[in-house]
């Protein structure tokens, strides 16, 4: 038997161009609609990042209350989640390996130091980010994010 009589003639059919040409204008009528949303929301997701970092940081504080009696003091700070605090008030049973899953403190989506306060002022501990400008108040993507706001 000959190799080419296994072939249908139907088998060797593929995109028309009227086909490939429908389907680049269908995927550039999409691009065309969603890209721009989504670009032009950067900001947005760092500080919707940064408030899921303050609540894996109040979970982390949370467990730490519950093994140790109390939050870390603003001397310990956020530190005592990954070092055992060797001032203030000593935990009474710091868990080996820390309190944060990856063993070290996060930063905020712009790179600096989430700021920790305890007792703070609106309730046990406050925890802040600065929002892009690393600076206190601000409006817009420069908007600090507190935790005492976080729903």
């Amino acid at each position: 038997m000959n190799r080419i009589s296994f072939f249908k003639k139907a088998d060797c059919r593929g995109f028309t161009l009227i086909e490939l040409m429908v389907v680049i204008v269908i995927l550039g009528i999409l691009a065309g609609l969603i890209i721009p949303r989504i670009m032009g929301r950067p900001e947005e997701a760092k500080q919707l990042k940064a408030k899921m970092q303050i609540e894996s940081l109040e979970t982390a504080l949370n467990l730490y209350k519950l093994d140790n009696g109390g939050y870390p003091d603003t001397e310990q700070g956020l530190q005592a989640l990954i070092e055992k605090p060797e001032t203030g008030t000593l935990p009474k049973n710091w868990r080996k390996g820390g309190y944060l899953e990856k063993g070290r403190l996060p930063k905020d989506p712009w790179g600096n130091d989430f700021i920790y306060l305890s007792p703070g002022a609106h309730g046990d501990y406050d925890i802040i980010s600065y929002g892009s400008d690393g600076v206190q108040g601000g409006e817009d993507k420069n908007k600090d994010i507190n935790s005492w706001e976080i729903e």
